[in-house]
């Protein structure tokens, strides 16, 4: 498993644990690796999207978008 599956996997688990802050955490460790990566930006924005920083997480989803328009996870 690679250093970025790892990180994704905390990730996931941290944030489907509540531990927003930790979940994000992995996601922005995992984008420094690669940061062309369309998935790490929506997982990322989800997690702001939860903790109500709207805005950023809007920034997130269409840096995804940008990286592959036909990305259908964006939201």
């Amino acid at each position: 498993m690679s250093q970025i599956d790892e990180l994704c996997k905390k990730g996931k688990d941290f944030f489907e644990n509540g531990k927003y802050l930790e979940a994000m955490g992995c996601y922005e460790q995992a984008l420094l690796l690669n940061p062309k990566d369309p998935d790490l930006w929506n997982s990322k924005g989800l997690v702001l999207r939860t903790i109500g920083r709207h805005d950023e997480a809007i920034e997130c989803f269409n840096k995804s978008l940008q990286i592959d328009p036909r990305d259908k996870n964006s939201s």
